[in-house]
């Protein structure tokens, strides 16, 4: 995509932000950014992963859960200020996202986010990527790690930045965690750790703990490239690996922005349903031959 295409639709993100309190809608949108709908659409999600209306519904929903979790306001005024017309239709939505009501999770006393800003890059080039340029990852790569996971905390739910933080600090010391960056940005990570069979110990499966891309660089075929590099790690490599496996959003689940089907797409299979830090999720393996 053009430079002038990422500027364009860097500027839209921002108008939706400044008007995330009011009616918004895709011709609403369209007019103000010189667009048909159409066109809109179609350069929205192609740059960013998700359609307007996801963007919209989880950065209202995001922004009323940091309200509820730090202010005092009723409930009914969060609801308004997200631009839903009652607290019914707002606690719905609210419990469709987070599997909770807004009530508890005022109670809860943790603030997570569906979505945080998006923060594209004009400077991203078309640069094609080899699994080899996949590093192992060290703690100057932090800042630009944690900047990827701001953007892809929409496949992430229940991420709390500073116990993310604190986790990633000890995976980076203990060599399992890799990263792929165009010039200082990080466009593609992964954490990962490796569990030895029973009762054949030389055989290995791996568990991708985290794997995330940046929304400008889905469908150019990142994962696949994290997937082949584990393959070459070194204490991998000379012992067979009998599987890839890693979690995510159960079927129907609302808040999967497509995590479920780009796994589907890379050959990984449905296994059995899991709750993670309170979520529903679920495990899907890749088999290794």
């Amino acid at each position: 995509m053009k430079n002038r295409d990422i500027e364009n639709i860097s500027s839209v993100i921002d108008y939706i932000e400044a008007h995330l309190d009011s009616r918004l809608d895709l011709d609403t949108i369209a007019r103000a950014a010189n667009y048909s709908r159409y066109h809109l659409h179609r350069m929205f999600t192609s740059t960013t992963g998700i359609t307007p209306h996801d963007y919209i519904l989880r950065r209202r929903l995001t922004r009323a859960a940091r309200l509820l979790r730090f202010s005092e306001e009723p409930i009914l005024d969060i609801a308004l200020l997200s631009g839903y017309e009652s607290r019914q239709s707002f606690t719905s939505s609210f419990r469709e996202m987070y599997k909770m009501t807004p009530a508890s999770f005022r109670k809860d006393g943790e603030f997570y986010p569906l979505l945080m800003k998006f923060t594209l890059h004009p400077s991203f080039g078309d640069r094609t990527f080899a699994a080899d340029d996949i590093c192992i990852a060290g703690p100057s790569d932090i800042p630009a790690w944690m900047e990827l996971v701001r953007m892809t905390v929409d496949g992430f739910p229940h991420l709390i930045e500073e116990d993310y933080r604190r986790d990633l600090e000890k995976r980076i010391l203990k060599r399992e965690a890799l990263i792929l960056k165009d010039k200082k940005s990080a466009v593609g990570a992964a954490v990962f750790s490796i569990h030895r069979g029973r009762p054949d110990p030389a055989r290995i499966s791996i568990h991708m703990d985290f794997l995330c891309v940046h929304p400008q660089y889905r469908g150019r075929k990142i994962a696949p490239l994290f997937l082949e590099r584990i393959a070459k790690y070194p204490s991998v490599e000379s012992e067979p690996c009998r599987e890839i496996s890693i979690t995510t959003f159960r079927e129907g689940d609302r808040a999967d922005t497509g995590y479920r089907t780009e796994l589907k797409r890379l050959g990984f299979a449905e296994r059995e349903l899991l709750v993670e830090f309170g979520y529903p999720t679920q495990r899907f393996v890749l088999p290794i031959s």
